[in-house]
């Protein structure tokens, strides 16, 4: 069949085809017992017409088939399943392409956030596996509806948009979608730098927040372990061995005169403190320009340790058990304390070591990648 024919044109060249087939249908069989023109030219032969019973069957029966080929009915498998459509068939339209370009943190955030609290990660579209990985494990903890992806690029705002309404917002400017930055490099410093500017953003609204980064895995669920009412909680990302009840203090500055606390696991309370410490976090950062010099420290770390340490008189900070958190430095590097501990830890992250395939093979050989047997249990599905 044409593609250019319309249904109608299609369904009027289906008759017309099946006219001619009766004609000669009829010819075949006539011809073996009669070799005169005169019985051939006996027969009546009249053409179905369209306005005819036989006509109007013929013409609903191929507009069905016509219906059948270029929109499936809603009971087909391609309707179940949304989220297992090719990318091809399953790319946005310009006009809620639009509709997401246009959505802002504040839509976002109320659209999330359950009992007053968001969770939130930043993600870059190389990234996309990582931040479906985490998903699942946040899936099985219950606790998936409060997620708010920041997209830093508008193909992860769209993609995961696509798959998962309303979760994603981009805050501009968005960064390049195509790298994946490593750490230390300057796109990694500016990938980070924005983290305290978003959190803030978030507590001005009034949500509790919760921020992580997508290199984690959630094997219990954090939030029985949030004591008090704090204004900041964290982790300290040193792999020296604590008591098991150790203090929660923000820990002494080492021999460099700096402490060590990850900023890759944050607790926050919209309170006047946790403001504080973000917009000191955002100072430092800005007067921290990245050079190649100082590569090993271009990242967020640094400045939100400076920002702790200089208002920790006015904050109330709360440090997490680093039985149930546990840097990677621990975690992956000493299984006597692993074996010790079993059974405590909580969110186990993938740090002390760099690169993309990297990372991505540690959590293979530890059990940890789950996208490749159980992407189905990620809000995303499976990834194209």
């Amino acid at each position: 069949m044409s593609p250019s024919l319309n249904p109608i044109q299609a369904c009027e060249s289906f008759s017309a085809a099946t006219t001619m087939a009766q004609k000669q249908q009829i010819f075949h069989q006539q011809r073996p017992f009669s070799s005169s023109p005169r019985s051939y030219s006996s027969i009546s032969v009249r053409p179905i017409s369209v306005r005819s019973r036989n006509g109007l069957l013929l013409l609903l029966l191929a507009l069905f088939f016509l219906l059948g080929v270029f929109l499936p009915w809603p009971g087909s498998p391609l309707f179940q399943f949304p989220n297992r459509l090719s990318s091809s068939s399953s790319s946005l339209s310009p006009s809620r392409q639009s509709k997401w370009h246009d959505y802002t943190l504040a839509q976002a955030a109320k659209f999330v956030a359950k009992n007053g609290t968001v969770i939130v990660c930043a993600v870059s579209s190389p990234f996309l596996p990582f931040l479906n990985n985490w998903l699942i494990s946040v899936s099985r903890q219950k606790h998936q509806e409060k997620v708010l992806v920041i997209a830093e690029d508008y193909a992860t705002l769209y993609k995961v948009n696509e798959k998962w309404p309303g979760h994603a917002v981009l805050i501009p400017p968005a960064l390049d979608s195509k790298t994946a930055y490593s750490f230390g490099s300057q796109g990694f410093f500016n990938f980070t730098a924005r983290r305290p500017q978003h959190l803030l953003q978030v507590l001005e609204l009034g949500y509790n927040v919760m921020y992580n980064d997508v290199d984690m895995v959630w094997l219990q669920d954090p939030f029985q372990y949030l004591e008090g009412s704090h204004d900041v909680y964290f982790t300290d990302d040193l792999p020296q061995i604590k008591p098991l009840n150790h203090s929660h203090d923000l820990p002494h500055p080492g021999r460099n005169g700096e402490t060590y606390i990850c900023s890759c696991m944050i607790y926050l309370r919209p309170t006047n403190g946790a403001k504080l410490l973000m917009k000191k976090w955002s100072e430092e950062l800005q007067s921290q320009a990245w050079s190649e010099s100082i590569r090993f420290k271009a990242n967020d770390q640094p400045a939100f340790n400076l920002a702790l340490n200089k208002t920790a008189h006015q904050v109330d900070l709360y440090l997490l058990s680093q039985a149930a958190f546990p840097t990677g430095g621990l975690y992956f590097k000493n299984k006597t304390w692993v074996k010790k501990t079993k059974g405590k830890h909580v969110i186990v992250h993938n740090n002390y070591i760099v690169g993309y395939n990297r990372k991505m093979k540690r959590f293979q050989e530890y059990g940890l990648w789950l996208v490749d047997d159980h992407a189905l249990e990620s809000p995303l599905g499976k990834l194209q």
